[in-house]
Formats: C-alpha cells, structure tokens, sequence
C-alpha cells in the first residue's frame, strides 16, 4: 500500500513539477508564484481539518518544521541554480533519499532487507544517471555549497514528515502548519524582492525589461494557487506513505517525480532524449520492479 501512495506522491509532485517549469517560461515572479502554492495548501489543510474534525495538538506542530525546512531547501536550490553549474544542482537535489536513509537509520534504527537496498541504489542510481551532465567534472563545482544545503534540507523536510507520522499528528493541522510557514516565508521573500526591484527601477536598463513579463501579481498569485492543488495532493500521498513505508524507500519512490517531468520535456517541449536519459529511466524502473518483489 505504501508503494501505491508513494507512486501517486511522485505523479502529483510531478506534475507540479510540469507546472513549475511551465511557469518559468511565462514571466511569472517565482516567489510570488510559490506563495500562492503554499497559500493554497494552507487554505485547503484548514478547510480539510474541519471537514474531517481532526484535532490540533502539539504533535501537529511538526508541520512547522516542515515549512522551515521546505522553504530552506527551496531557497538553497535556487541560489544554487542562480550561482553555480545546473549540472551539481541538480544532481545534489536529487540525493535527498541518501540523506533520510542515513538519518533514519540513526535515528530510529530503520534498516532495509538486501532486496529493498538493491532496489534503493537501483533507483537512486538511475535519478542521478538522468540528472547527471557531461559538464560535470572536478573543478567545476560552482554552487555545491548550495547543493549540499539543500539535498541536506530536503531530506529534513521528509524526516519531518515521517515524524509527524511517529507522533501520530492529525494530517491536516499538520500541514496547515507547514504550508502557512512556507506561505509566510515565500511572501516575505517577495515583498523584499519587490522593494529591492523598486529602487532598481531607476535604471532605464530595469525599466524597460520590467515591462516584458506577461503576468502581473494577480494573475501570477492566483496560477501559484492553482498550482498549488498539486502541492497539496503530492503531501497528503507522501505522509500517508511515510504512515506505512519505510522512510528512505519511500523518500526514493517519490524522488523519481523527476521522470515525468522529463517526460513532459521530451514530449511537449520537443527535446530529445540522450543517452544517459533513457538507461537511466531504466534502471529507475528495474529499482521499481525490485520494491515489488522484495
């Protein structure tokens, strides 16, 4: 059952994956976008908690770590992909997994069978192979600081919500919490962003790029909204996957989001698959195929 929650957790992140890249290429502010993601999480986990009268203890307080660790990992990614080589952004983001294995191993004494640690480094191994790049090489590390920070902090993030799992926290208080930090967070980085862009707007270089973007901060905040739908399913799945699976396996199940948004570049975007792309596509599905027979 873990499995099938976890699979849908990486369609729906996925998804928001295809949204995000959409997003970038409309001009949209992306924190402006990201707090309507994160807005609507909120909105809806609260909407949700009194649906379903779920009660608001202090275990739910986990969601706050989550937001924390969340937004961290998402400012460090960035930066990263603002300063350094894409290449070992990418592939230190999607090593995570190796990160809540580690810490659930240490800290609550998880350990996987010899079948689940073969199908573990089949399907790490096959999301590296499809992030990784031939500009990769020693030297031309630019940026791994940030990589590392936020492979560190995205592990967190679902150690957090394995937690909440531990501590018997009520789903939806739980990421009402998570997604209100990462909403307050997310505007106030705008709001800085917004006021530091103002004072550039003196520049006639500024002034004139300013006018190019297609979507003005309604128009972006509501997409982030819409957006955010994706965000929201994606967290329900993984939590209640986290409930009934092993940490680090299904940290790596849903790491493989990284898959479809390949896809969706392949086939909409038009650009070709390389080599590496497909064997390691393939290893992710044997790594799959594996979890189901041990």
């Amino acid at each position: 059952m873990w499995l099938l929650f976890a699979s849908l957790a990486a369609i729906s992140f996925g998804l928001r994956g295809i949204l995000y890249h959409w997003s970038s290429k409309q001009g949209m502010d992306r924190n402006l976008m990201l707090f309507g993601v994160f807005f609507t999480g909120a909105l809806a986990s609260l909407i949700g908690s009194f649906l379903f009268g779920q009660n608001w203890t202090l275990s739910a307080l986990t969601g706050v770590f989550m937001g924390a660790f969340s937004f961290v990992a998402n400012a460090c990614m960035f930066q990263g992909f603002a300063v350094g080589k894409p290449s070992i952004i990418a592939i230190l983001t999607g090593l995570p997994p190796v990160v809540v294995v580690t810490l659930a191993y240490l800290l609550w004494g998880e350990t996987l069978s010899l079948g689940q640690m073969l199908a573990f480094f089949l399907i790490v191994a096959g999301i590296l192979t499809v992030r990784y790049s031939n500009d990769l090489r020693i030297g031309n590390l630019q940026g791994a600081q940030w990589g590392l920070l936020a492979m560190v902090f995205f592990g967190l993030n679902d150690m957090a919500g394995k937690m909440s799992t531990r501590l018997e926290a009520a789903l939806f208080p739980t990421l009402f919490y998570m997604f209100s930090v990462g909403s307050a967070c997310f505007a106030a980085w705008w709001l800085i962003d917004k006021n530091r862009k103002r004072k550039l707007a003196v520049s006639a270089t500024y002034g004139s790029s300013a006018q190019l973007g297609k979507w003005n901060e309604k128009q972006t905040f509501f997409s982030g909204m819409a957006i955010g739908f994706t965000n929201f399913f994606g967290m329900i799945l993984i939590i209640t996957a986290f409930k009934y699976g092993i940490t680090g396996l299904v940290s790596a199940v849903v790491a493989m989001n990284v898959l479809l948004i390949l896809l969706y570049t392949r086939v909409f975007v038009k650009e070709k698959f390389r080599k590496l792309e497909v064997i390691g596509m393939s290893i992710c599905i044997v790594g799959m195929i594996a979890l189901r027979v041990f």
